[in-house]
């Protein structure tokens, strides 16, 4: 895949492979409660997938889109529903990942295969939560 291409056309082969565990065991689930992201991941494609899986969301509806919507009369659909409070919370998520990449093997990605990266990050997070 080019460098170039967004996150959000990876949005959903991303959430095909999602599996959340059960706290008290037994089969994981395969839908998340909610999900948050940026403008980028506001895409119709996106929206309908979601409502198709029942997902909650939190994406803002960029200023283009909106206008279009508008524009269409009713014929541009209902407003998307946004919750600013839980939006916030999407900083922290953003922080933790910077925080993350401030080592370095994270940042830069050397290691060729996906299970030593992932290990790579495990430690760089282990690291993260035990300092003072």
């Amino acid at each position: 895949m080019p460098g170039q291409w967004g996150d959000a056309p990876q949005l959903l082969p991303v959430l095909e492979r999602v599996w959340v565990a059960r706290q008290e065991g037994g089969r994981p689930r395969t839908r998340p409660d909610h999900l948050g992201g940026d403008k980028a991941y506001s895409s119709r494609r996106n929206r309908r997938y979601l409502r198709k899986r029942q997902i909650k969301r939190t994406i803002p509806e960029p200023k283009d889109q909106r206008a279009n919507r508008k524009r269409r009369g009713s014929q541009g659909g209902r407003p998307t529903s946004f919750d600013k409070t839980i939006y916030k919370r999407r900083n922290e998520v953003e922080r933790t990942i910077n925080a993350l990449k401030n080592s370095r093997a994270v940042a830069t990605r050397c290691d060729k295969r996906a299970y030593i990266f992932h290990g790579t990050v495990t430690v760089a997070a282990i690291r993260l939560w035990l300092r003072p």
